[in-house]
């Protein structure tokens, strides 16, 4: 093979022509005018449609900036005392400025979940005035799978930084119950019953070994999610951090180079015209420390007051690259047109999660973490929360420490016990502006210093005129893409059937994708209130009660996972009444082998050595349980016909599931790719 290799390049004797003869990258901004308050961006390409340029829709991508802000908006802290005498006596700032101490560094508080496009909840594209691609919400759990499934690991290397991505791993995951604690609080590691964090977590970002007995019979869980972590690593960068890594000697001042030191005006004051805002850069841009005041000598068995002179702020400002091909199918299909005018309409997943952090101390002791849980999260679509808050669980010495230093630290007691909380208020935004107002009003939030607007970068081709005048030769061009359709079944019992008509009609269906999530249906489960934290929570999902997996910021679930170890035995889909499987899947490895390996990669994962894809068979049990069904094969007079789709199986988890059902379906359309006409 090498041998004719060798000779075929030796045949060679001068380089192929051009068949462009320039091309030019162009950008346009969207129609909100840096608004996106209503969780929407608009973009159309009519300032496009006039050029005689050809354009490639195949390549292009969006630019958005994206603003993460985590403040605590309130004027005081709530102190519990838990004894009858005994007051606080001293207390410490909260947060964090120090990048270069794990303890009091925020650098590590909060990242994303997987992939920047989790940002847009659903798309519609119209073409010339008529829609092409359907609205579809919760688009971006398919597009999730799509990636997942087709991307090789070259593909994080060369591309994972810019698009956000990096898959989490499957087995790090650990699972928390309700929280049913007692308002007793004993001291350190005691706890009551509440549990440190809620439901399904995989926002562990400490790689560090742990010496927990029994460890090897746990997988990972709770050791570190590398894709969390590097994720964070793609945004957080900050200028302040020492080059010189863990040296010792940097404690004693010996070594100051900063990262800072190699950038012209490198300063981290909010709102800067520094290297990184001019270079647009992803970056931590504004870190405040909370400054404490503590009302003097407070009378035993009282609640001391803790107030602010400083609010702690923490904000990033991030530059996501979101590539269309990765957003519809239409885009990965369309050729190169010429004088097209299309709209693109963008429902955007603006998101504000409140999070109450609680520490404990014993008697004339340092506050350890207690528990870390939501009250809160407001989205207005409804759809994933694309903000992922790490877990306080770490060591003060090495590695990364999440959220450790969110928890208030340094307070005492001169006798009893204490209890301190701290509400904090985490929020993303598309655009330069934090649109939560609770967040805004505290002094030192500041507007992000990035872009302030969505742009549309797009390539626009000239051709070598004979290869200009080969491709009109027949100018209309037919587009052959997907689109889907979405249903969800709900709260669906442990052991329970699942016999459900997703559609009675669809033509040309593709592929059937069902994503399980523990339910988060008022029937699903028992909701419990805490009364040692006030949690209320579910029985089901371990989360705040009312609020779906995905919505949770500890958990990965909507951005590529599902919820863990969620299978269905005894599955089949049925279209028009005929089982698309031969006989009912009942085994992982049925599932997995016969139905979802393969499926988007390269040859269809059938050329070892050349394939890609990302889910293997580990991931597929633990954490990504990716339920999939080719059912594209027929005969052509088939393919307009509307067929209805029926999904049966058993559940075998041992919580109520809701399941996300995904049919795509075969569209396509004619184009004069000269005037850009639909024909």
């Amino acid at each position: 093979m090498c041998d004719k290799l060798v000779f075929d390049l030796s045949q060679e004797v001068e380089g192929s022509p051009n068949v462009f003869v320039r091309k030019d990258w162009v950008n346009i901004l969207d129609n909100q005018n840096q608004n996106y308050s209503n969780s929407q961006s608009i973009i159309d390409t009519s300032q496009l449609s006039n050029s005689n340029k050809y354009m490639s829709y195949r390549e292009s991508y969006l630019a958005m900036p994206l603003l993460m802000t985590m403040a605590l908006p309130t004027t005081g802290i709530g102190i519990t005392m838990t004894a009858t005498t005994g007051n606080v006596s001293a207390a410490a700032p909260l947060i964090m400025a120090d990048v270069n101490t794990n303890a009091t560094s925020g650098d590590h508080i909060m990242g994303l979940k997987n992939w920047f496009g989790t940002m847009i909840h659903s798309m519609t594209l119209d073409y010339n005035g008529s829609t092409i691609a359907q609205q579809t919400p919760f688009i971006n759990m398919w597009n999730s799978f799509k990636l997942m499934t087709s991307l090789s690991y070259q593909d994080i290397l060369s591309q994972g930084a810019q698009i956000g991505f990096y898959p989490d791993d499957s087995s790090s995951f650990q699972f928390f119950p309700a929280l049913t604690g007692t308002a007793v609080n004993g001291g350190v590691g005691a706890v009551g019953t509440d549990s440190l964090l809620q439901g399904t977590c995989n926002n562990s970002n400490l790689l560090a070994p742990s010496p927990v007995a029994l460890r090897n019979n746990s997988f990972n869980s709770g050791l570190g999610n590398i894709g969390f972590l590097e994720r964070q690593r793609n945004i957080n960068f900050n200028n302040n951090a020492f080059l010189c890594g863990n040296d010792t000697s940097v404690a004693s001042g010996a070594v100051t180079a900063t990262y800072g030191s190699l950038i012209a005006s490198a300063t981290t004051t909010a709102g800067s015209n520094n290297t990184m805002t001019a270079l647009y850069k992803s970056y931590i841009f504004n870190k405040i420390d909370a400054g404490l005041s503590l009302a003097a000598s407070a009378a035993a068995g009282t609640l001391p007051v803790l107030t602010f002179s400083t609010a702690p702020v923490l904000q990033i400002a991030v530059t996501a690259i979101i590539k269309l091909k990765h957003v519809h199918s239409f885009f990965n299909m369309c050729p190169l047109l010429k004088g097209v005018f299309m709209k693109i309409t963008l429902n955007l997943n603006n998101t504000s999660t409140t999070v109450v952090c609680n520490a404990s101390t014993p008697v004339a002791g340092n506050a350890v973490p207690s528990n870390m849980h939501v009250s809160s999260v407001s989205n207005a679509l409804g759809g994933t929360n694309p903000l992922m808050i790490a877990s306080p669980a770490g060591t003060t010495t090495a590695g990364f420490n999440g959220s450790y230093s969110l928890f208030p630290t340094n307070f005492t007691t001169t006798a009893g016990g204490a209890e301190l909380k701290a509400t904090y208020l985490f929020n993303i935004s598309v655009g330069a502006r934090c649109l939560d107002q609770a967040l805004t009003s505290v002094a030192g939030v500041a507007e992000g210093p990035l872009s302030k607007s969505v742009y549309l970068y797009i390539p626009a081709y000239t051709f070598n005129p004979p290869f200009e005048q080969a491709i009109l030769s027949s100018p209309v061009k037919q587009i052959n893409y997907t689109d889907v359709y979405q249903y969800q079944i709900t709260n669906i019992g442990t052991d329970a059937q699942i016999n459900q008509l997703i559609t009675n009609g669809i033509a040309n269906i593709k592929s059937i994708l069902i994503l399980p999530f523990f339910s988060s249906t008022s029937s699903a489960g028992t909701n419990v209130t805490s009364a040692k934290s006030g949690v209320e929570s579910n029985t089901n999902t371990g989360f705040r009660t009312g609020y779906p997996v995905f919505q949770s910021p500890f958990d990965s679930a909507g951005s590529g996972t599902t919820s863990p170890l969620a299978h269905i035995t005894n599955f089949n889909v049925q279209i028009s009444g005929q089982n698309a499987i031969y006989n009912l899947q009942k085994f992982n490895f049925e599932s997995f082998n016969n139905q979802l390996y393969g499926q988007n990669a390269v040859n269809g994962g059938l050329t070892d050595g050349l394939t890609s894809g990302l889910v293997g068979r580990q991931e597929f049990d633990m954490n990504y349980c990716y339920y999939y069904v080719n059912v594209e094969r027929m005969l052509p007079v088939e393919m307009g016909v509307p067929k209805s789709v029926q999904v049966i199986g058993q559940n075998k988890s041992s919580k109520a599931m809701d399941y996300f059902v995904f049919v795509e379906y075969g569209v396509k359309i004619s184009i004069d790719i000269l005037t850009g006409a639909r024909v």
